[in-house]
């Protein structure tokens, strides 16, 4: 699949419902040739513009399905706050 074919897919978090926006770029591991993490740019943005830079950074182990329209990801409530998108960290460590 091509990243192009990413871009146009809507990103669907399964857990609440939301709409994430659409895939800005992929974070690949180059010496294993995987896809790490989907980037998708906060609903701020225009056209990469004029936003805090804040963006989604969903790891490729919770995409559920990849469909025709839309990607479907599962970001529990513990790893995603639906009201700061700036404040979701996959990658933060919790107690």
């Amino acid at each position: 699949m091509k990243i192009s074919e990413f871009q146009t897919k809507d990103v669907i978090n399964i857990f609440d419902g939301k709409k994430l926006g659409s895939v800005q770029d992929l974070d690949i591991d180059l010496r294993n040739g995987r896809v790490e993490a989907l980037i998708v740019p906060s609903q701020g943005k225009l056209f990469g513009l004029f936003a805090n830079g804040a963006e989604y950074i969903i790891p490729w182990k919770n995409i559920v399905k990849i469909g025709l329209d839309v990607i479907l990801v599962k970001l529990d409530d513990r790893s995603y706050r639906s009201t700061e998108l700036d404040e979701y960290d996959p990658f933060r460590k919790t107690n």
